[in-house]
C-alpha cells in the first residue's frame, strides 16, 4: 500500500481537531468549572462532586461501549465510516458549544451535557481509529499513529494555551470575567473541533467492505459480520490477551487524563498552576509521541507500552504525596512524555493484529473495550475517595496499570502468546 500524503495528513488532523476538547474541555475547564461553578451548592462537597463527575464519564463510556462493535460493523458493511464519524462529531460539537447554558449551581445539566459530548468524543475517536487502516501501510502504522498524537497535543496546546490565557485575563479580550472566558473556551473548543474534522471527511477514502454472506440489508449484514468477527477474536489468543491487557492499563490512562485536574483541585492546589502545567504537557508530549512511534519501529510496541504504564504507575505512588502545585507541574510533565505514547501504540499495535478491511468492526471491539475501562476508573476512583479521601483515590489505579503490565508481558511481539 502506497499511503496518498494528504490522506495521511487529513486523517492526522482529526487529533489535531478532537485533541482540544480532550485537554480544554474534558482534562482542564469542565472539571475544575464542575466543581467550582456548577457544584456550588449547599451541602456539595469535593468528594461528592469527584463522585458525579465519575458518573458523568462512567455514563458517555458504558453507551459507546455497548453501541461500539455493532456500529463499527454496521459502518464496514456500508462504507459509512466517514458517515459516523461525522455524526458522532456534530453531537459532541453541539453538547460542548451549549455547556453555557448551564447555570451556577446546574451540576446536573452540566454532568448530562459533558456525558453527551464525551459521547461524541468516543465516537469521533472510534472512527478516527478505524481509519488508520485506511491511510497507511501496516509498517508505518506505529509512524502515522504517532503523528496523529502529536499533532492533537501541539493543537490542543494552542488552543488551551489560548483559553487559559483568557481565563487568567478576562479583561484582555473584553470578557466580563473568568466565567465567561471558559464559556467562550467552550464555544471555541465545539468550532475547532468540526473545522478541522472536515479534512478527513473530504479527502480519506474508506477501503472498500467485503460483503457479509447472505445478502440483504446492512443493518442485517453488520449484525451477521459482528457474530463473526467475536467468533474470530475468540480465537485468536494473542488479539484477546492484547484487549485484556489494554481494558485494564488504558483505564487508568484515561481516569488520569479526566480526573487529574478534579484531584489537584480537591487537594487544594491554585488553579492558575494547574493549568500551567497542562500547558507545558501537552508541547512535551509533541516531541514524546514522536519518539514513541519510533521506539515501537525500532524495539516493538510492547517495549514501549511497558516503559509507559511503568511510569504511570510510578506516578500514582509520587501522586499520594503532592503537596504544591510544583509537584504537580512535574507530575504533569512526566504524563506529558509518556502519554501519547500509550495511546498512539495501542492503536497501531491492534491496527497490526487486524484485517484492515474490517477496520470498523474490529475497532468497534477495541474502543468498546476501552470504553468499559473507561467505567471502572472513574467509579473505583471516586468510590475510594468517599470511602478513605482523595489523597488515597489514586492508589487504586495500580490494580489497572498492574494488571495491564502483567498480561501484556504475556504477549508476544510476533507469534502466539503464551
Amino acid at each position: 500500500m502506497t499511503e496518498n500524503r494528504r490522506a495521511v495528513w487529513s486523517w492526522a488532523f482529526i487529533d489535531w481537531a478532537n485533541s482540544a476538547f480532550a485537554i480544554v474541555v474534558m482534562t482542564a475547564f469542565f472539571p475544575i468549572f464542575f466543581k467550582d461553578y456548577w457544584s456550588a451548592v449547599p451541602g456539595m462537597t469535593p468528594e461528592r462532586s469527584t463522585w458525579y463527575l465519575g458518573l458523568a464519564n462512567t455514563g458517555s463510556s458504558l453507551v459507546i461501549a455497548l453501541l461500539a462493535p455493532l456500529l463499527g460493523s454496521i459502518a464496514d458493511q456500508g462504507n459509512g465510516k466517514k458517515r459516523f464519524l461525522l455524526g458522532f462529531t456534530l453531537l459532541g460539537c453541539a453538547a460542548t458549544a451549549a455547556l453555557p447554558l448551564a447555570a451556577k449551581g446546574d451540576y446536573a445539566l452540566a454532568a448530562c451535557l459533558y456525558a453527551a459530548a464525551a459521547l461524541g468524543f468516543s465516537g469521533n475517536n472510534m472512527f478516527s481509529d478505524a481509519l488508520l487502516t485506511d491511510v497507511a501501510a501496516p509498517e508505518h502504522y506505529h509512524r502515522i499513529s504517532a503523528l496523529g498524537y502529536a499533532l492533537g497535543y501541539v493543537g490542543s496546546g494552542a488552543l488551551f494555551a489560548v483559553c487559559s490565557f483568557m481565563v487568567a485575563k478576562p479583561a484582555a479580550f473584553g470578557l466580563a470575567d473568568a466565567v465567561a472566558a471558559v464559556n467562550l473556551s467552550f464555544l471555541l473548543t465545539a468550532g475547532w473541533w468540526f473545522v478541522f474534522t472536515l479534512p478527513c471527511l473530504l479527502w480519506v477514502r474508506e477501503t472498500p467492505a467485503v460483503p457479509a454472506a447472505g445478502g440483504g440489508s446492512v443493518l442485517g449484514r453488520g449484525f451477521r459480520q459482528l457474530a463473526a468477527t467475536f467468533r474470530e477474536i475468540r480465537r485468536e489468543r494473542t488479539l484477546l490477551l492484547f484487549l485484556a491487557a489494554y481494558i485494564l492499563y488504558i483505564d487508568g490512562v484515561n481516569t488520569v487524563i479526566k480526573m487529574a485536574a478534579d484531584f489537584g483541585k480537591a487537594l487544594g492546589l491554585d488553579t492558575a498552576g494547574l493549568l500551567t502545567a497542562l500547558i507545558v504537557t501537552q508541547f512535551v508530549a509533541f516531541p514524546a509521541a514522536i519518539a514513541f512511534g519510533r521506539i515501537g519501529e525500532k524495539f516493538g510496541a510492547k517495549r514501549g507500552l511497558m516503559l509507559g504504564i511503568a511510569v504511570y504507575a510510578g506516578v500514582c505512588v509520587f501522586a499520594t504525596q503532592l503537596e504544591t502545585t510544583r509537584g504537580f507541574f512535574v507530575m504533569a510533565v512526566v504524563i506529558g512524555l509518556v502519554q501519547g505514547g500509550v495511546q498512539s501504540l495501542s492503536r497501531s499495535y491492534f491496527a497490526r493484529l487486524i484485517p484492515p478491511e474490517k477496520g470498523g468492526e474490529y475497532f468497534g471491539f477495541y474502543n468498546m473495550v476501552g470504553k468499559f475501562a473507561s467505567v471502572i476508573g472513574p467509579t473505583l476512583m471516586g468510590a475510594t475517595a468517599l470511602l478513605t479521601g482523595t489523597r488515597a483515590s489514586i492508589l487504586a489505579l495500580l490494580l489497572l496499570f498492574g494488571g495491564g503490565m502483567w498480561l501484556l508481558s504475556r504477549v508476544r511481539e510476533n507469534g502466539p502468546a503464551v
